[in-house]
């Protein structure tokens, strides 16, 4: 990877604080068990228009069913009103068949 395509270089722990934190966050939200999978990841967008940093999660329920989101900021600045509203969580799962390459 070239220097270019490098992310800002940050605080590993802060960084793995920051993650913690959203994956905290969305468990609590969408009521997900400790052994329900939860990831999230901060990338830069490779499409126009988009901020340079996003952060992405994703999940996964009981059923297998994987629900994503993302939140166009850095992890670290990522706020608890980021996450979508618990109500949300059905429309947030991929249906099958259909790729998702935003996240």
């Amino acid at each position: 990877m070239t220097p270019d395509h490098r992310l800002p270089s940050h605080s590993s722990t802060a960084r793995v604080e920051a993650v913690e934190r959203v994956k905290d966050w969305t468990r609590s939200r969408f009521e997900l068990g400790e052994a329900e999978i939860v990831i999230v990841t901060e990338s830069v967008p490779k499409l126009p228009g988009y901020p340079p940093l996003q952060t992405a999660v994703s999940f996964w329920t009981g059923d297998k069913t994987r629900h994503h989101f993302s939140v166009f900021k850095p992890v670290a600045e990522v706020a608890e009103e980021d996450i979508p509203p618990a109500w949300m969580k059905e429309s947030l799962a991929l249906s099958d068949g259909i790729p998702c390459s935003c996240c």
